[in-house]
């Protein structure tokens, strides 16, 4: 399908591996400019210039920690000066953070907060006025079907998710008279890298009856028992949702959050 985007100019968080790799790899084939970023500078470049080899795409790496409290304009900035402008932002920075409410310090909350919402409304504030001066955007924020589901295993993760869908549907009405539209996509057990270093170790944890499994067989069972279609997404198919919402194919669908769970309403 031709998403009608070729030229658009999009920036992508949390882009040098998993969902965000993936995104960006789908946007680059539409022939989309794009501004990567991450904290890793080095694993950035690598999949910026491999993103180039491959597609041929205008790929420019901006290593940045999205919670510094410029960093949103930064990003912006950095794809003004060259491309001339944004034209899609999708917030992808961030990763899932075990535990309940008494396992988890004012520390884990700040620190969670900080990267999963905060960075995430700097970046949308900063993108916003160029997106309006162009009389066209698209925002797509990644979230978590825990912020409709909630799961108390994953209470800070979720507790943020339900506040981006929140603020996904409000600034999605706030903006649309300019020919912007905000969706967010509300994942579910999808697996990359960041699931298995920070969650493999949480399931062991709380169910011994899988702890002396190998990565591969704990993976397809967690898959079989909570999802009804049988198995964890794969960052590929978030990124086809993420870049139909993000093109001029979708022009009627703002403020929804798109469940990517393969029908669970828990993963853990």
């Amino acid at each position: 399908m031709d998403l009608k985007i070729n030229g658009k100019v999009a920036i992508v968080t949390g882009a040098s591996a998993g969902v965000g790799e993936a995104i960006a790899r789908e946007f680059a084939a539409a022939g989309v400019k794009l501004v990567l970023t991450a904290r890793g500078a080095d694993r950035l470049s690598a999949t910026s210039q491999k993103l180039r080899n491959e597609t041929g795409a205008e790929v420019v790496a901006v290593p940045i920690d999205v919670t510094e409290a410029e960093a949103g304009e930064q990003l912006v900035e950095a794809a003004s000066k060259r491309f001339g402008g944004v034209d899609i932002v999708v917030n992808n920075a961030g990763r899932a953070h075990p535990g309940g409410l008494m396992e988890n310090d004012d520390a884990a909350w700040k620190e969670m907060e900080d990267i999963k919402l905060h960075a995430m409304i700097r970046l949308n504030r900063a993108a916003i006025p160029v997106m309006r001066e162009r009389g066209w955007g698209r925002i797509v924020n990644m979230s978590s079907v825990g912020g409709i589901y909630p799961n108390p295993k994953l209470l800070i993760s979720h507790v943020l998710s339900a506040a981006i869908n929140n603020l996904t549907r409000g600034l999605a009405l706030e903006v649309a008279p300019q020919g912007i539209l905000v969706n967010a996509v509300a994942l579910g057990a999808i697996r990359t890298e960041n699931w298995e270093e920070n969650m493999l170790p949480k399931v062991r944890q709380t169910r011994p009856d899988l702890a002396d499994l190998g990565d591969e067989e704990l993976i397809a069972r967690v898959g079989a028992e909570y999802t009804p279609v049988g198995r964890f997404g794969t960052s590929e198919e978030i990124a086809d949702i993420t870049a139909f919402l993000a093109s001029n194919r979708n022009g009627f669908v703002t403020g929804c959050t798109i469940e990517a769970s393969g029908g669970a309403e828990r993963f853990f």
